[in-house]
């Protein structure tokens, strides 16, 4: 069932089975059964199977994970994390459900507020920024 009640039509479809290596941009809704080496980019919602793996960063309306997905999420509407789920990598969203279960490792901006929403991310981003290129040259 879906987190939000909108009757959702699927555009494009990535089968069990299959895989894509680079970035996949979809105009609209993506179901993704397989596997992602790169960016995920879709203008509507996005629904990650249970064995499907992304290795990259989601972005969409909304997403929903029931797989792996090893990159940040950036999904302003909601992002569901099922109880199957695999996330490490950051959230940012309006609405976050993660069910129990479910494994997630990173930061997580969550407000439904537009204004302060978009303050927290460009703060977070911005940090997480500078302490990266801390990090880089120390090395």
């Amino acid at each position: 069932m879906a987190f939000l009640t909108d009757d959702i039509s699927i555009n494009t479809i990535l089968g069990e089975g299959s895989s894509f290596k680079n970035e996949v941009k979809v105009r609209g809704n993506l179901r993704i059964q397989g596997d992602v080496d790169g960016n995920v980019d879709a203008s509507g919602n996005v629904f990650i199977g249970e064995k499907a793996r992304i290795r990259g960063d989601v972005n969409a309306d909304s997403a929903e994970i029931f797989g792996i997905v090893i990159g940040d999420i950036n999904a302003p509407k909601y992002v569901k994390i099922s109880s199957s789920a695999v996330v490490i990598g950051d959230i940012y969203t309006k609405r976050v459900q993660i069910e129990a279960n479910a494994v997630f490792q990173g930061h997580c901006i969550s407000h439904k507020n537009d204004e302060k929403f978009e303050k927290a991310k460009s703060t977070f981003l911005t940090e997480k920024s500078i302490l990266s290129s801390k990090v880089a040259s120390e090395r």
